[in-house]
Order: structure tokens, then sequence, then C-alpha cells
């Protein structure tokens, strides 16, 4: 496992020094000059004000320059300062990520239970009603926008019902402490999460159904049947778990579609959020938030693969680290 780990740790590093290398250069290569943009929303956009503001975010000096002092505060772990919002770029993120994560975390394990449970629903089912209602719901629920289910579940349980807030992280000016601000972000977040989890929901239900379906037919599991064994032992120790490895292999993938999912479900609830500041940043050219949030959303994807390796070996022991 040390070895495993170490080999691992290397080559996460080497990927996001090439993540932070592109990333460096793709958002150089958007059009428009952050300096003239930031000095004609500050109402001055004389020529000796834009050449301080070429030299402040360092735009005067050549790119090859640029790159290797950015390189370089990313290995010290500093993702620089934002003369946009007089800030540095770690504090912008660190007060915004929070939001992120909860979004993210709460959204992947809806869609990881629920899905997983239907799936299973509909492979112990199928060829009966359960089963084409699970897989009709599934499909309708993949093929449907993720900014129009967004749409929908507010006008439905926020306009009509007026059940479940719309927009914002919680309720301004409320000062609720303890478990009532929990309770009011609980509320805040069911709408966001719902509309993100939704689209992978179905996901996970059509990949487990599919994936009992062949690993019940496999001859091991038809040993296990003839031995006498119940059948919650056989779908749970034998079926599931083998068929839990390509679940596996997806959950790992949507980390990434998580992050950026999260931009658009974020800007559609409001949700203070990383996906918002990178968004407000690009609109701005802040080159130095966009840069920080694509890095930290590296990070956490890389980690997550990281994990999900280790998870292999949980799942099914023959696997070898490697």
């Amino acid at each position: 496992m040390a070895g495993f780990l170490g080999r691992r740790v290397f080559k996460s590093i080497l990927v996001l020094l090439m993540i932070a290398m592109f990333n460096f250069f793709l958002v150089r290569a958007a059009p428009g000059d952050p300096a003239e943009i930031l000095a004609g929303q500050s109402g001055a956009a004389d020529a000796e004000y834009i050449a301080k503001l070429r030299q402040d975010f360092g735009l005067d000096k050549p790119l090859p320059v640029q790159l290797v002092s950015y390189l370089k505060d990313i290995a010290s772990f500093d993702l620089g300062y934002s003369h946009r919002q007089q800030a540095p770029v770690a504090t912008l993120i660190m007060e915004q990520l929070p939001a992120t994560l909860v979004l993210t975390l709460t959204s992947f394990a809806f869609a990881l239970l629920v899905g997983v449970a239907l799936g299973v629903q509909a492979a112990l089912r199928v060829g009966k009603w359960g089963d084409t209602i699970i897989t009709t719901l599934a499909m309708l629920a993949y093929a449907t926008p993720i900014f129009w289910v967004g749409l929908m579940l507010v006008l439905v349980f926020s306009v009509q019902l007026q059940w479940l807030p719309a927009f914002g992280y919680e309720s301004v000016g409320a000062n609720l402490t303890g478990f009532a601000r929990f309770a009011d972000i609980a509320r805040h977040l069911m709408l966001p999460a719902l509309t993100l989890g939704m689209f992978y929901m179905a996901v996970y239900a059509r990949l487990t159904r599919a994936s009992m379906l062949e690993i019940r037919q496999l001859d091991f599991v038809k040993t296990a049947v003839a031995k006498g064994l119940s059948e919650r032992t056989v779908i749970m120790r034998h079926v599931l778990r083998n068929a839990l490895l390509p679940i596996i292999t997806y959950a790992g993938i949507q980390a990434g579609h998580l992050i950026g999912g999260s931009l658009l479900v974020e800007t559609v609830f409001a949700w203070p959020g990383i996906g918002r500041l990178a968004f407000d940043a690009l609109v701005q050219r802040d080159y130095s938030v966009l840069l920080g949030v694509f890095f930290v959303a590296s990070v956490v994807v890389v980690v997550v693969n990281l994990f999900t390796d280790i998870l292999y070996t949980i799942a099914d022991p023959r696997i070898e680290l490697k």
C-alpha cells in the first residue's frame, strides 16, 4: 500500500503540473485584455493606469516568465491575489469552497444511494412493471437538461407550493445558530442538490441494473444458488459486490463532473460556491481567481480518483494495487 500510494502521489503531482500549465495557457487565450477591462470597470481607462494594472498583474512580462512565476507560486501554495476583489485568492476560495462541498457531496450521496437502490430493484424485477417504471424514469432524468430541472423544481416547490426556498445558502438576516441554522441550510440545499444529483442518479440506476444482470449469468452465481444460499445472500454477497466495480469507476469520474455541473446549478440557485466564484471571475477577466478555482478543482478530482483506486481492493480483494 505504501509503495502504491507513493507512486500514485508522484503521478498525481505530474498530472496537476500539466493541468496547471494547460489552465494557464487556456485562460490567457481568452479574448480581451484584463487590464483594459478592469480599467474600464473602475472608470479610468488612460494609458498610464492600464500600464500600471498590467504591471500589477504581471501581464507586462513575457508569457514564459509569467508561467514560471505562476508555477512557483503554486508550488508554494500561493494562489495569487485578486486585484478585482482586493483579497487573496486562497481566502476567496476557502470562503466559498465549503458551500460547494456541501452541495456536491449531498448530491453525490443522493445520486449514488438512490441510483444503486433503484438499479437493484430494477434488476430484481426485470421484465416486470417495476423494471419498466424505474427504467423509464431513469431515462427521463438522464435526458432532461439540468437547468430545466432546476427551474421546474423552483416553480413547483418554491413558487406554487411554497415549501422550500428558491435561492441562497441560508435565510438572509435570520441570524440563526445551532440546529436551527443547520435546518435552514438543509432546506435551501434540497432543490440544488436534487437538481445536480438527478442526472447521475439515472446513470447509476441504469449502470447498476445492467451490471447486475450481467453478473447473475456468471457461473459462480449459479454455483452459489445451487449450494442453497438464500436469494438475499446471493444478491448482496455475490452479485451486488461484483457489480459495484463499474459503479465505483463511474463514481470517481463523476467527481470532476460534479464540480463542473455545480457552476450551472450554483448560478440558477444563487448558491455561494466556487462555481459562481469562477463564473464571476470569468466575466471580470480575473485570471488569478480563475486559475485558483481550476487548480483547487483539479486537486479535488485527483484525490477522489486516488481514493477510488483504493476502494477497488475493498470491493474486490482480487484486484492488486500496482
